[in-house]
């Protein structure tokens, strides 16, 4: 038997329960991924996580081509929850999309909501795929949890049923031609909203504008892609009010 190491370079979400002695069986693209690719064996260390109970160091009991299993050994880390910060998109080509949403899993989003907007080119997404794509983030970043990502809703519809305790940090890019402004400083729940390729619709603008927990900002003198502007409002957000403040 391999002595099992106190870190594991090898995360792998599951979604079993975790804890003291819990065996975990994996499935087929699992222990594929374990023992075909990664080239692992019984005895080899690899951390487990759910999303709800932490993170486990576990060690490889059985490893076959199409199955194995694990046993947790102890907790490593305790369930480390993001801010509670949505971030709602209008979904762009394929190869961003995906890259809106792992960034998002990495910078610590807690829900992510893609939205069909006036000007939204996509009408439908791949939900289980994009969950995937989370889960992958998670397991490279180091976090404990995984914010679900949501089926593609109208924003239209979203906002009639919006609770309006969540505030919106509406990302305008009518509003670009200076530094990044009037970014809020106050916590509690907030959404980012960032708008498609082709920018939002008047309606939609004014919409937004008319909304009391509604919070136009800019981010800065440029007019930046969906993907980098997810990217840049997420991060002035969590450097002014979220956990990296």
């Amino acid at each position: 038997m391999v002595r099992l190491m106190n870190t594991a370079k090898i995360r792998l979400y599951v979604e079993q329960p975790l804890g003291p002695g819990q065996t975990v069986r994996l499935d087929r693209d699992q222990a594929h991924y374990l023992f075909g690719v990664m080239r692992q064996t019984v005895g080899a260390p690899v951390a487990l996580f759910n999303g709800i109970d932490g993170e486990w160091l576990s060690e490889v009991t059985e490893a076959g081509k199409k199955a194995g299993a694990l046993e947790c050994r102890t907790q490593t880390r305790p369930l480390q929850m993001p801010p509670d910060l949505w971030l709602l998109f209008a979904p762009i080509k394929k190869a961003r999309t995906d890259f809106i949403v792992e960034k998002a899993t990495e910078m610590g989003a807690a829900r992510i909501c893609p939205v069909q907007t006036d000007f939204t080119n996509s009408e439908r997404v791949r939900q289980d795929r994009l969950q995937t794509h989370a889960i992958e983030a998670a397991e490279q970043c180091g976090g404990t949890f995984v914010p679900p990502v949501d089926d593609l809703a109208k924003l239209g519809t979203l906002l009639d049923r919006w609770d309006p305790a969540r505030r919106i940090l509406f990302c305008d890019e009518a509003l670009a031609g200076g530094a990044a402004r009037d970014m809020p400083r106050d916590g509690g729940p907030w959404a980012i909203l960032i708008g498609p390729e082709g920018g939002f619709s008047e309606a939609e603008r004014a919409r937004l504008a008319a909304l009391p927990h509604a919070h136009a900002a800019r981010l800065g003198p440029r007019i930046l892609r969906a993907d980098t502007a997810a990217v840049a409002a997420l991060t002035l957000w969590q450097t002014t009010m979220g956990d990296w403040a």
